[in-house]
């Protein structure tokens, strides 16, 4: 939701140079002709497009000299100039704030972080305001303005309306986020749950560049999915598309928060973990660090909660590849850690569920920073300053 006016609109006024925009920036540097032919545009529609972004800067180009032809001139590149202007995204998790500065490429510039106080909106706020002046006042030294500030929340969060609907590691019910945070900060606003803002950033700067079916699944303290079909992130009618972290996978297994028992979360998700560690090794531990250095060490009970947490997560990424087809699942978030102590559970349990042709599905890891977290929050705010008119999630 965009709640305050930026200070400077994009000048892409039709959805054809939308589009040639965006494939450049994901796809780019691109000659006109491919970039008419990625976008599926005429070269007439190419050259009106981007006339107005070659003139405001967001567009360069220039001749491509290791493509030179055996007579003529070189082939001139379009390709999109980052320092054109910066963005700033936020990731909150229940102990801290995660902040990024990035350019219009999504190229981390400066990173912050900041403990939180306090888990109250207000508390929240205030600590972000204090990062995006901190992030704002570094941005001077790039000689650019910030447009846009994305915020990413675990939960239910409703980006349209810029509402957390319910964020359980911040115990937040119906808050205007994306209002209350352009008022503090005087920049626009985009507010989008987390995973969904890791998978923008990698629909157009990631490993989903190109791909028109795609799914990002995350591990770690809980297990969440984003979904891009025909080529758009899917929120679902309700903004949960998505939770195999809440797909039953053992009906007689552990109970969990949802209210169900055997969900893939309530085996795979840090917690889970943990709890199993500690009841079949007798052994106190304290966070995933120490469950880690457990199972490495060979400890028999938690090198099978890992492996039994490995089982879960590949029967999750089996109904993704089973229900909606897609080419290619990327597994995520801080859980990786301990990836090599589950990644050939996963790999074989996916194997085994996945239906058909779906096993072929190129399954891939990607370790990503909290850091990362934060990009995501700031793609979705470059995301809405060039598209503002179109709803980012399919609902």
């Amino acid at each position: 939701m965009r709640s305050t006016p930026p200070a400077e609109t994009f000048p892409a006024h039709t959805p054809a140079a939308s589009q040639i925009f965006t494939t450049v920036l994901s796809q780019g540097p691109l000659t006109r002709l491919e970039a008419a032919r990625r976008a599926g545009l005429s070269a007439a529609a190419v050259t009106k497009a981007v006339r107005p972004l070659l003139a405001a800067g967001y567009l360069v180009e220039s001749a491509d000299e290791e493509a030179r032809p055996a007579l003529g001139r070189p082939a001139s590149l379009v390709r999109v100039d980052g320092g054109r202007a910066l963005f700033i995204g936020l990731k909150a998790t229940g102990g801290e704030l995660i902040g990024v500065l990035t350019d219009l490429c999504c190229r981390i510039r400066i990173a912050r972080r900041v403990p939180l106080t306090g888990r109250q909106d207000t508390a929240v706020l205030a600590a972000m305001g204090e990062l995006v002046h901190e992030l704002r006042t570094g941005a001077a030294d790039f000689g650019a303005p910030v447009l846009g500030l994305g915020v990413a929340v675990s939960g239910d969060v409703d980006r349209a309306e810029g509402v957390v609907r319910y964020s359980p590691f911040l115990d937040w019910r119906d808050v205007p986020l994306a209002e209350l945070a352009a008022k503090t900060t005087g920049l626009p606003v985009t507010v989008d749950n987390d995973v969904r803002a890791l998978t923008v950033a990698e629909q157009w700067f990631g490993a989903g560049v190109g791909l028109a079916d795609f799914a990002v699944v995350t591990v770690g303290a809980g297990i969440g999915c984003g979904l891009v079909v025909h080529g758009r992130v899917v929120a679902g009618a309700h903004g949960v598309a998505g939770e195999i972290g809440h797909v039953t996978v053992d009906p007689a297994g552990p109970p969990c928060h949802c209210g169900n028992r055997g969900c893939v979360e309530a085996i795979a998700g840090d917690a889970a973990i943990l709890r199993r560690i500690r009841e079949t090794t007798g052994v106190e531990v304290a966070d995933t660090s120490e469950a880690l250095a457990l199972a490495h060490r060979g400890v028999a009970g938690a090198r099978e909660a890992y492996a039994g947490a490995g089982e879960a997560i590949g029967r999750g990424i089996a109904t993704v590849a089973n229900l909606f087809g897609p080419e290619r699942v990327i597994i995520s978030g801080e859980g990786l850690a301990g990836y090599d102590l589950f990644a050939e559970q996963i790999r074989d349990t996916f194997t085994q569920a996945a239906f058909g042709s779906a096993a072929h599905c190129d399954v891939q890891t990607r370790p990503l920073p909290f850091e990362e977290w934060a990009r995501g929050a700031a793609a979705t705010a470059i995301q809405s300053f060039i598209t503002p008119d179109d709803p980012p999630p399919s609902r």
